[in-house]
């Protein structure tokens, strides 16, 4: 019996330091690292140890002859990704490496002085930057979030029915109460505090901001009621505080998607999901009622190119294939579809595609009965059509080259990628949507550094971030070392007097612990594992204890 890493690897190569025999690849060391869509066991070396499974923080590792039906193709694709290597070579060039326990090139403390560091958003990318910091150096690390609440996008960006991919939070939350972290939650650089403040008061300072803008289409009627950005969609499933219930109307029957990355995939998944089984996980509550009173039935997933492109991997589109009681359906409107999945290879994306059905759609008819999801590749928006909210989305049809085409539609979701915004005190790369940096060291601001999507833009999963952060943490600790860190103006305590006077809704380490005690408490209550809170003033409530006074 051999293991197999399945759909929620996080690839944050865990797995890899605890093999005793170098069966998972690619290693950090190798040059496929961070460019494959997840990590893989080669069959023929695992010796069914199981220490993989054991140390995988999201769960993602299982014996092949155990894997349920909905899993059972990641056997076949963990082999496929070592077909054609023999041992030590990768026909794309770089050679399998042995990988022992991670060694971090970091200087000890006695090095420099004793570092306290800032670092800005408790997402995946900050939060390995501490980690990094706490385990291999004694610096002292201020967590800062804008939001009352710790988790960045493990939080408010992973799919609600995603709970194995959230347990990757589990592994940065026992750094949130280590005695040489302060956090202050619900602090905003910018409105509460100045970038310059931060500074005075920190050795260092570590803004790990993510990319929260979407992408716009630039077409007529976007901006159009019922026309919205798919992260919108995704942070008011999620309960972000930012984004109100009633942001989202499912009243229509059909809704288009444009774009085929990850993000649309979750999208199109939750839109036709049976909401009793959403309730399985920790959807938001005013989210779970629109979707079961809601219409939609058909979501229309808009591709500007052929399925040999799609930016989705192979584990979101398995994941769709298994949707209980949801038809899968390919719109055969353009040749080079078709003749794309049929050429595909077995390493292909498109060759997923095979065995989905394959139809010609009346997009001016009602959805048929039933939930379906439908891929129409080749086509790209050309204008969304209607009066006091979108009515139907204009397309380009891949056959004529003409833009007449038209998908009647009462929901569109912009799903084609995201950007970075401006860092009050920052300079900003409006092309990029990223600071301007050299290892992570911020461009003309020393003692200042990014990590994750506001430092290299807006790609990789969870665990991309870790060797992003060490890069990052690894420039911060030479140039303590090398003496060019600016020393800090003022101490820990009157950092902490400075917060205070400033904001008065601080949430602490304490107060993150009662938020998750409230929220499990309320979860128990309905069933279900967690109800998240969805407003400010509900979190800083009970981070402060008031659970009475929490809804539910």
């Amino acid at each position: 019996m051999t293991y197999a890493i399945t759909q929620t690897c996080c690839s944050d190569a865990t797995c890899v330091s605890v093999c005793p025999v170098n069966c998972i690849h690619p290693t950090p060391e190798e040059a496929d690292f961070g460019r494959t869509e997840m990590l893989y066991i080669d069959p023929k070396s695992c010796i069914d140890c199981g220490a993989c499974a054991d140390a995988c923080p999201v769960e993602a590792v299982f014996p092949v002859d155990s894997l349920p039906a909905a899993q059972q193709e990641y056997g076949p694709l963990n082999a496929a990704y070592f077909a054609g290597r023999e041992a030590g070579q990768d026909p794309e060039g770089p050679n399998f490496h042995v990988w022992g326990e991670p060694a971090f090139e970091r200087s000890l403390p006695s090095d420099f002085g004793p570092l306290r560091v800032a670092v800005v958003g408790t997402g995946p990318a900050g939060m390995y930057a501490a980690e990094d910091l706490l385990l291999h150096t004694g610096a002292e690390v201020t967590l800062i979030d804008r939001l009352p609440v710790a988790g960045g996008l493990i939080r408010y960006g992973v799919a609600p029915d995603h709970l194995s991919t959230k347990k990757a939070g589990d592994t940065f939350a026992r750094f949130h109460t280590h005695p040489r972290v302060r956090m202050h939650l619900g602090l905003e650089v910018g409105r509460d505090v100045t970038a310059e403040e931060l500074a005075a008061h920190h050795d260092a300072v570590v803004y790990a901001v993510g990319a929260s803008a979407g992408r716009r289409l630039g077409i007529p009627g976007e901006d159009l009621p019922g026309s919205i950005c798919a992260t919108t969609f995704v942070s008011w499933y999620n309960a972000h505080p930012e984004v109100a219930p009633d942001a989202v109307d499912l009243s229509a029957e059909r809704a288009v998607v444009v774009g085929n990355g990850n993000v649309a995939l979750d999208a199109a998944r939750i839109l036709v999901s049976d909401p009793d089984g959403l309730a399985a996980g920790d959807i938001a509550g005013h989210a779970l009622e629109a979707l079961r009173s809601g219409a939609v039935r058909e979501v229309v997933l808009l591709g500007r190119r052929g399925p040999d492109d799609a930016a989705y991997t192979r584990s979101e589109l398995l994941a769709l294939k298994h949707l209980q009681g949801v038809e899968l359906v390919v719109d055969d409107h353009d040749p080079r579809t078709a003749a794309a999945i049929d050429a595909a290879g077995p390493e292909d994306r498109a060759a997923l595609l095979r065995g989905v059905a394959r139809k010609t759609v009346d997009w001016s008819r009602p959805p048929s009965a039933g939930r379906r999801i439908v891929f129409r590749f080749h086509s790209a928006p050309v204008e969304a059509l209607g009066g006091d909210r979108v009515t139907a989305l204009r397309v380009t049809d891949g056959t004529t080259g003409t833009d007449g085409r038209e998908i009647t539609a009462g929901l569109l979701l912009r799903a084609v990628g995201q950007r970075g915004l401006p860092v009050a005190g920052l300079p900003f790369d409006e092309a990029t949507g990223t600071v301007p940096h050299e290892g992570g060291r911020v461009t003309g601001r020393p003692g200042t550094y990014v990590v994750g999507w506001i430092k290299r833009g807006p790609s990789g999963g969870i665990g991309a971030n870790r060797t992003c952060a060490a890069e990052t943490v690894g420039t911060l600790l030479d140039d303590a070392v090398g003496g060019t860190l600016p020393a800090a103006e003022h101490g820990a305590k009157a950092f902490r007097r400075l917060v205070r006077r400033r904001n008065r809704r601080i949430v602490d380490a304490r107060g993150m612990a009662e938020i998750e005690r409230a929220e499990l408490a309320l979860g128990r209550r309905t069933g279900r594992p967690r109800v998240k809170l969805a407003t400010v003033p509900e979190l800083v409530a009970a981070a402060r204890g008031s659970r009475r006074r929490i809804p539910g």
